[in-house]
Formats: C-alpha cells, structure tokens, sequence
C-alpha cells in the first residue's frame, strides 16, 4: 500500500471496514479532503486539570478522579473560560496495523483561542494516536479568550490518518517548490516552509485583533452575528512592528501566500522555541488544494494565532514565526479544498473566525 495521508476515499473505506465508527453513523459533510470532523458527545466533564490517560490508563479510570461536575450539551451549555472540560466524542476507533493519526483544532476553534486537544485511553501524548488504537477518542477544551457555548454534535476538532513515513524532506520540499511554488516570493526551507508575519499591510494601517479580556459568550452555531469590536480590538501599526503582552491572544496574519499541491496536505508547527518568548498556531491542518489556483485559489495567507509568554516581546515585519511541514498524499483526493466544499477560508487574509462580523 501507498504510505502518505489518508484521502477522502480512503476515510470512507475506514469506515466500511469498522476503523472509524461513531454513534450517530459519521455523516459525509464530516469527510474533508485529508480529514475527518469529530463531533462533540452529548456530556462535558468539567475536571481539576488536564490529564493524559498514561500507559495501561483509561480516560473513563482518570476522570473518576478529576471529575468536578458534568455538564449536558444535549441542549447547549457554557464552557466558561480557563476552565478545563473534557468531551467524549461521537467517533471511535479501530486502527489497521500500519495506520497511525493525529488530531488538531479546527480553524475557527483555534481563531477564538479555544484549547481544544484529543486524548485517547493509554495515551501519552496529546493529538497523536498510535497504530491498531482501539478505543474511545476525548475532547480536552479549555476556553482560554471567550466562555463558549457548546452543543452536542458540534465539530472542534478533526482528526488525519496517515500510512507509513509521509513529511517531505527539506530537498524533497525545495524539489516540489521548484515545479509547483508553494509560496509567494522567496522560499526559506529549514525542517518545512517558514513563514513570516506581516506587519506592513498593502493598504492600511491594521495588522491583526487583540482578544479582550472581559466579554460575552460566543454561541458557536451563531455565524457572522457578533461584532468583532464587542471581542476584538484592532491592532494598527505605521512602524512594522507591535508589542505582544503577556498572556494575550492576538491574530495575525503572515505575509507570505502559500499554496497546497493537489497531492500533499500540510501541517502547521511552532518554529523555534528560541525566536522569541510567544507561541504560534492552536489550528493547524492545511487541506490539498488550500491555496492552489486548481482549486480556486490565488494563494492564501496563513492566519496566526499567537500567545505571548512570560515576557513582552516585540514583534517586527518580516520576522519567521512558524512554518508548514509538507506530507504527501496516499493518492489524491476526490474532493480538494475550496473547490465545491464550501471551505471558509479559502483565499483568506487577515480573518477572524466566522461567528464575528466587521461592524
């Protein structure tokens, strides 16, 4: 068999063979391009702290120990902020030898700061399931900007498969940007594509949105009802450069227009701890497709979401704050980002998530 990830057919297949099952049956608008939605279960766990299950551990076994109260999503219900919830989900898993996953936050969970994290019985890690995995998938959300309010059956997180090796090497990434450019102007590959921040906007002063710090609820199922500037305050900059504040969420936005080969899927990762003292990307899955004019794109910048540490820290034009690792597809998709699958972000500049409006 092809190693690489897992395309849309290939998910369905899973599915036929049992490997992926959930109650409810999944639904098809779930299966994107190089990924599958996970939907909430009907009951929160609101617990002390976050957890991971732990070697020969069950998630069920630790949230007897953690567990404050239990919250139904039946009907929709609060998840406040700084409080962490964990959220059986509707999927479960019966992995084939060979096939391995890894999970992450949906876009528009990432643009409203919600920490959202997969935990699997056994696990060890976050967002990363091993192969032959049999067992429940779990939900950590913590809110960290917004109180949110939740239903049963929504998606905040999504899940990819992958065979075998898949990441391109630095020489397999310049060899692929030489015959498909991957992203506008020069290419600065190191471990992935770097990318910088943008700073200097074409026109205008406004360069990203800051979360502030006391606001209302977001009822997620609500799309383009809240005024960004009842939850957001802008950021306008004339000197290529902004101060981050400790313990802030901002969104940026990076300069450069990258694109996504039909036949490769990317991921978003943290550059170098050692650049400075913030954190880049809560959302990271980047589909085939994403960007790439056979897909209806023109290029597409990448949204950042961006947490300063411990110390404030100045941000400047042009800086490299993250990059995308490049994988290739097991073969490609019958369906591609943007094209005829209602993406939200295809094209995309500087843009908040989809609950918020401009005015």
């Amino acid at each position: 068999m092809t190693s690489g990830v897992l395309p849309a057919q290939a998910l369905r297949q899973l599915i036929t063979d049992g490997a992926l099952a959930a109650a409810p049956a999944i639904r098809d608008d779930q299966i994107q391009p190089a990924s599958l939605d996970l939907r909430l279960g009907p009951v929160a766990y609101r617990v002390r702290a976050s957890f991971l299950a732990g070697h020969g551990r069950t998630v069920q076994e630790r949230l007897d120990e953690f567990t404050m109260h239990k919250v139904n999503l039946a009907e929709g219900a609060v998840l406040e902020k700084n409080c962490v919830y964990v959220i059986p989900l509707a999927e479960r898993l019966a992995l084939p030898p060979g096939v391995t996953a890894v999970a992450n936050a949906k876009s528009s969970s990432g643009r409203l700061d919600l920490l959202t994290r997969t935990i699997t019985d056994g696990g060890v890690e976050f967002d990363r399931i091993p192969e032959a995995y049999t067992g429940p998938l779990y939900a950590e959300v913590c809110p960290r900007s917004f109180s949110v309010l939740v239903r049963e059956g929504q998606r905040l997180n999504q899940i990819r498969f992958r065979r075998g090796q898949a990441v391109l090497t630095d020489a397999e990434l310049t060899a692929l940007h030489a015959a498909d450019p991957l992203v506008s102007g020069e290419a600065v590959i190191s471990e992935g594509l770097g990318f910088s921040v943008d700073l200097k906007p074409a026109t205008g002063t406004l360069v990203g949105y800051r979360a502030k710090p006391h606001t209302g609820v977001v009822d997620l199922d609500r799309i383009g009802h809240y005024p960004a500037s009842d939850f957001w305050e802008e950021l306008h900059t004339t000197d290529g450069r902004i101060i981050l504040d400790p313990g802030a969420f901002y969104i940026l936005v990076s300069r450069e227009a990258v694109t996504i080969p039909l036949d490769y899927a990317a991921e978003m990762a943290p550059y170098l701890a050692m650049v400075g003292e913030f954190r880049v990307h809560y959302a990271g899955f980047f589909d085939p497709g994403f960007g790439h004019a056979a897909a209806g794109g023109a290029g597409s910048r990448g949204v950042l979401e961006v947490r300063c540490h411990e110390a404030p820290f100045v941000l400047e034009h042009g800086q490299v704050v993250g990059r995308l690792v490049y994988e290739r597809m097991a073969e490609r998709p019958e369906t591609l980002y943007g094209a005829g699958i209602a993406s939200n972000y295809q094209g995309q500049g500087l843009k908040l998530a989809k609950q918020f409006r401009s005015a």
